[in-house]
């Protein structure tokens, strides 16, 4: 199993300075997140050939690898031109990741929830031109459920997962979306991460408040009625996912045991203590694993 970090707090560290403050934070491997100078968010990659090569100098000189490459682009629709110019990012986001040595990926379902059908439709249409690129350069995919995407809940997207039917696609269990997921109890947790069973690859590591708590009105959004969805991605133990819940479960399914498995520490809230927190996510996952 890797233990990555996902250093989008630190996005403004220069690209070939990050791999050595990485290490100096205790992790090994880098989930590549979006940032500007090399996938921005929903366009297309910025990186070159020589960027690469200048990234992947800097990774070998601080002992750091990737672990996986998260790109988000909207291959989900529902507006087509979008969904054409996604698939073009996504072929050369997949290049950049087989540049970089790297043979995993992760993203979102993406897509709108107003408009599931029409979404998914989209999906599976990007996913005919995806799929057979991923298999021949023989990349993995890990696909998450995310609050206001056409998949929002855990157990469907194992079973959309389960549809697509390719050895190389997989679940990614979110913990900071563990309320957005189908369910807001502990054991609807475990009954997700059950049921991907062997899908389970990917599992991100922030905690969350439950939003749905105090009738609802733990975050109160106007107007009243709104759709916006709300959710954290803190150090854990600043929320209320159940983490002594989920890494038993983890150690039921046997995910450490597993040289595919990535655990990323994923926290967003806190830039102005970034290397503090990251360096306490570290300490933290560490003494959660040695108690398997």
């Amino acid at each position: 199993m890797k233990i990555a970090l996902d250093p989008y707090m630190l996005r403004t560290t220069p690209l070939l300075e990050l791999p050595a403050l990485v290490a100096d934070l205790g992790y090994e491997y880098i989930e590549l997140s979006p940032r500007e100078d090399f996938t921005p968010f929903f366009l297309h990659p910025r990186a070159n050939d020589e960027t690469v090569r200048a990234f992947k100098r800097a990774l070998d000189a601080a002992g750091v690898k990737i672990a996986s490459h998260l790109p988000l682009y909207r291959w989900s629709g529902p507006d087509e031109d979008e969904r054409q110019a996604a698939v073009r990012y996504w072929k050369r986001a997949i290049q950049l990741t087989v540049d970089l040595g790297c043979q995993v990926m992760n993203s979102e379902f993406n897509g709108r929830p107003e408009k599931a059908a029409n979404s998914e439709a989209m999906f599976w249409k990007s996913l005919e031109e995806l799929l057979p690129v991923l298999e021949h350069e023989g990349v993995e995919l890990r696909l998450e459920p995310h609050p206001d995407d056409f998949v929002e809940d855990g157990k469907v997207a194992v079973d959309m997962i389960r549809g697509i039917n390719s050895p190389l696609v997989s679940f990614l269990y979110c913990a900071p979306h563990t309320f957005h997921m189908g369910g807001t109890t502990a054991e609807r947790m475990v009954e997700i991460m059950k049921y991907a069973g062997d899908l389970l690859t990917h599992v991100h590591l922030a905690d969350s408040f439950d939003h749905t708590a105090s009738s609802g009105l733990r975050y109160i959004v106007n107007p009243p009625g709104s759709t916006a969805r709300v959710h954290q991605h803190l150090d854990i133990g600043q929320g209320e996912v159940q983490w002594s819940q989920l890494f038993t479960t983890l150690q039921r399914l046997d995910f450490g045991a597993k040289d595919s498995s990535i655990m990323t520490s994923c926290v967003f809230a806190w830039e102005d203590r970034a290397r503090d927190s990251s360096s306490f996510m570290r300490e933290t996952i560490d003494k959660y694993v040695s108690n398997w």
